[in-house]
C-alpha cells in the first residue's frame, strides 16, 4: 500500500515536471523560430525594396504618443512591433531627423501628413515639428495633409501643410484646453482613510483631489493662466498657418455649436466653409490625385510613398563617432525616480551611470540634457542635480532644453545648468514640495483588525499605514517639507543670479508656461532642442565643426543582434503598425497614477518635487 501511495505521488511530480519542461521547451523553441524568421527576413530580400524611387512621397504618420525616448528596453520595442501588437509611442527626433535628410533628397517629391494615428503631443512637441516642417518647406516641395479625422491635436499637426484634404465623412474636433480631475474627499470620509498631506505653497495642488472635492481658487486661477497661454499660442499657430483671422477662428470655437446647425450638422462641410481644410475628398480618391501628381505605385497604396521609419533605415547615416567634438543629448523623460529604471521612467542612478559615462568620453565637449518630465521624488532630482553640477566641474558645458513638461523636480535638476532653453509652450515652474502618507486604521477596525505594541522611544514603531499619524510625526514631515521648500528656493535663488524674495514670488507652487518663465526669470532662452544644441556647441567654442549623438542605455550583444535582424526585415516587409490608444482608460490611468503617490516603498515618507500635470 505505501508502495502504492509512493507510486501516485512520484506519477504526480512527474507529471508536473513534464509540463514544465514541455512549456520551457516550447517557449525556447518559439524564440528560437522567431529569431531564425527574423534571420531569414533579412537575408532572402534582393534588397530591391531598400532603393528609393524617384517621386516619392515622405509620409509622416506618427503613431500613438510622441515622445522623447521609447518606453520599455529596445528589444521590447521591436518584439512589439514584429509581433503585430502595435505601436504606441513615435519618438520626435526621428520625425525631425526624417524631415531634415528629405529637404534635399531628390528623391523624395512632397511630404504627406497622416496624424489620424497619433494620440498626444503637447503644445512644445508641435511647435517643434512645425520648426522642422517649416525648414522642409525651403526645399519648394509641396506638402499635403491627409485625414479622416481631426482632433485637436492631430489638427495642429495637419495644419502645417500646404494643404489638408479631409474625408467627406470626416470631422475637426477643435474644443480648446482644459485640466478637469477627480476628487476624492468624500470618498475618504466614507472610507475612513485619513490623509496626511504636507506641502508648502498654496499653489501646490498636485495632492488636492486627495484632500478636496473640487479645484481650489488658487488651482483654478493659476491652471487657467498657464492654460490661456498655451491656447493663445494654438490659435496663433492655426491662424498663421491656415490664413484664417484670429478673431474669426475664435468666433468659430466659442460658437461651434450655432455654425454646425447651420451646416445642417455636417462637420465636413462646416470645417471646409470655415477654411479649416481645402478639400474634401475620400482615401482612395485622395491616393488617385497623388499618383497623378508624382507617381503612382505598384501596390494598393495608390502613389509611391514611404513612411519616415522606413525612410530613415533606408537613409542610415553612418558616423565616426571616434575623435570628433561631440554634443550628447541626454533625455531625462518621465517621473523621477530612485535606482535603476527603464527608459521612459526618470531612474536617478540609471542617469546618473550615463552622465559619467560621458564624463569619461574626451570627445563629448558638450552636453544637452533634454528634459520631459513632471517631476517626482526630491532625493532623486538632487541625486541627479549633483551629478549634473559634477559633470560641469569636469569641464564639460551643461545646456537644460525642456520639452512639453519640465516642472518641478525636473526644474530642480535645470537649475544646474549652464543655460536653461524651454519653448514658449513648454510647461515649468511648479516650485514647491509636498508629501503625503494615508492610514487606513479606521477601516481596518471595521473589519476586526486592530494594531497594538510597546517601543522603546515615543517614535518607535509610530511610521505605520494601519496607525493614526502620531503627533509628533506630523510635526516632524510638516517641518522637514518647508525646509525641503527653502532648499528647492535657495538653489533656484542661486542659479537664476534671484533674491530669495523673487524666487518665492513665482513659486509656491505655481505653474507656467514657457513664455510666462521667460518673463519671470526662470528660464535663459526660448527655444526648441536644435537650438539649444547650437548654443551648446557655441558655449563649448565647437564652432561648426561637432557632431550630435545621442546618449542611451547600453544595450546588450543579444539585444543588439535582435534589432539589428528585425530592423533589416521589417525595413523589407513593412510590419503593419496598429494604433492601441483606444485601450487606454484615462480615469483609470489618472486614478493609478495618483495612487502611486499615495503608498510609500517599505513604509517610508516620500517627499515630492511634482506637479502631476501633462502637456493638455
Amino acid at each position: 500500500m505505501a508502495d502504492q501511495q509512493r507510486s501516485v505521488i512520484a506519477r504526480f511530480f512527474s507529471g508536473i515536471w513534464n509540463f514544465i519542461d514541455g512549456t520551457r521547451r516550447l517557449v525556447l523553441n518559439l524564440l528560437f523560430l522567431l529569431i531564425l524568421f527574423f534571420i531569414v527576413m533579412a537575408f532572402i530580400d534582393t534588397g530591391e525594396s531598400l532603393i528609393l524611387q524617384p517621386k516619392t512621397a515622405l509620409v509622416l504618420n506618427p503613431q500613438g504618443d510622441i515622445v522623447e525616448e521609447f518606453s520599455g528596453s529596445p528589444l521590447d520595442q521591436a518584439i512589439m512591433q514584429a509581433t503585430e501588437q502595435g505601436i504606441s509611442e513615435t519618438r520626435l527626433r526621428d520625425l525631425v531627423e526624417a524631415l531634415r535628410r528629405a529637404r534635399d533628397d531628390e528623391h523624395i517629391a512632397r511630404l504627406v501628413i497622416n496624424p489620424s494615428e497619433m494620440s498626444h503631443a503637447g503644445m512644445a512637441t508641435l511647435l517643434e515639428l512645425e520648426a522642422a516642417i517649416a525648414d522642409f518647406k525651403t526645399s519648394g516641395k509641396p506638402v499635403i495633409a491627409l485625414a479622416d479625422n481631426l482632433q485637436q491635436q492631430q489638427y495642429y499637426l495637419a495644419a502645417m501643410a500646404d494643404e489638408i484634404w479631409l474625408n467627406p465623412q470626416g470631422m475637426v474636433w477643435l474644443d480648446g484646453f482644459s485640466s478637469y480631475r477627480n476628487y476624492y474627499a468624500d470618498a475618504m470620509d466614507k472610507l475612513d482613510v485619513e490623509i496626511n498631506l504636507f506641502r508648502v505653497g498654496e499653489y501646490k495642488s498636485a495632492m488636492e483631489p486627495w484632500i478636496r472635492n473640487d479645484m481650489s481658487t488658487e488651482d483654478r486661477n493659476a491652471s487657467l493662466f498657464w492654460l490661456s497661454s498655451l491656447w493663445q499660442q494654438y490659435l496663433e499657430g492655426v491662424s498663421r498657418q491656415r490664413g484664417i483671422p484670429l478673431v474669426d477662428l475664435s468666433a468659430a470655437i466659442n460658437g461651434f455649436a450655432d455654425r454646425l446647425d447651420a451646416a445642417g450638422g455636417d462637420f465636413a462641410r462646416l470645417a471646409l466653409e470655415l477654411g479649416l481644410v481645402d478639400k474634401l475628398v475620400s482615401r482612395p480618391e485622395a491616393n488617385q490625385q497623388l499618383a497623378s501628381l508624382g507617381a503612382a505605385a505598384r501596390g494598393s497604396e495608390g502613389y509611391r510613398q514611404v513612411g519616415f521609419e522606413h525612410y530613415l533605415d533606408m537613409t542610415e547615416l553612418q558616423q565616426d563617432h571616434a575623435n570628433r567634438n561631440t554634443v550628447a543629448v541626454v533625455v531625462l523623460e518621465g517621473e523621477i525616480v530612485r535606482g535603476m529604471q527603464p527608459p521612459g521612467m526618470a531612474g536617478a542612478e540609471s542617469l546618473i551611470a550615463r552622465l559619467r559615462s560621458l564624463a569619461e568620453k574626451p570627445e563629448v565637449r558638450a552636453v544637452v540634457l533634454r528634459l520631459n518630465s513632471p517631476g517626482g521624488e526630491v532625493f532623486a532630482s538632487e541625486l541627479i542635480r549633483r551629478e549634473v553640477q559634477a559633470l560641469r566641474e569636469s569641464g564639460r558645458v551643461v545646456v537644460v532644453s525642456m520639452g512639453d513638461v519640465a516642472a518641478s523636480g525636473a526644474y530642480w535638476i535645470a537649475t544646474a545648468a549652464e543655460e536653461v532653453w524651454a519653448t514658449p509652450a513648454t510647461i515649468t515652474g511648479s516650485i514647491g514640495v509636498f508629501g503625503m502618507l494615508p492610514t487606513f486604521s479606521e477601516p481596518l477596525n471595521k473589519l476586526g483588525i486592530h494594531t497594538d505594541g510597546v517601543g522603546t522611544t515615543p517614535l518607535a514603531g509610530k511610521l505605520r499605514l494601519d496607525m493614526p499619524l502620531d503627533a509628533d510625526l506630523r510635526r516632524i514631515f510638516q517641518r522637514s517639507t518647508e525646509r525641503i521648500y527653502a532648499d528647492f528656493i535657495a538653489v533656484v535663488a542661486a542659479s537664476r543670479s534671484m533674491s530669495l524674495e523673487e524666487v518665492n514670488r513665482v513659486a509656491r507652487g505655481q505653474v507656467w508656461s514657457g513664455v510666462q518663465a521667460r518673463d519671470r526669470g526662470l528660464i535663459d532662452q526660448q527655444g526648441g532642442l536644435p537650438q539649444a544644441i547650437d548654443s551648446a556647441a557655441r558655449i563649448a567654442g565647437l564652432g561648426s565643426d561637432y557632431q550630435v549623438r545621442y546618449s542611451e542605455a547600453e544595450i546588450s550583444a543579444f539585444e543588439s543582434f535582435i534589432l539589428d535582424m528585425t530592423g533589416s526585415a521589417m525595413a523589407r516587409v513593412g510590419w503593419p503598425m496598429q494604433n492601441m490608444a483606444w485601450s487606454r482608460l484615462p480615469l483609470l490611468d489618472e486614478l493609478l497614477a495618483d495612487l502611486r503617490f499615495l503608498s510609500a516603498a517599505s513604509g517610508e515618507f516620500t517627499q515630492a518635487a511634482h506637479c502631476l500635470c501633462r502637456a493638455p
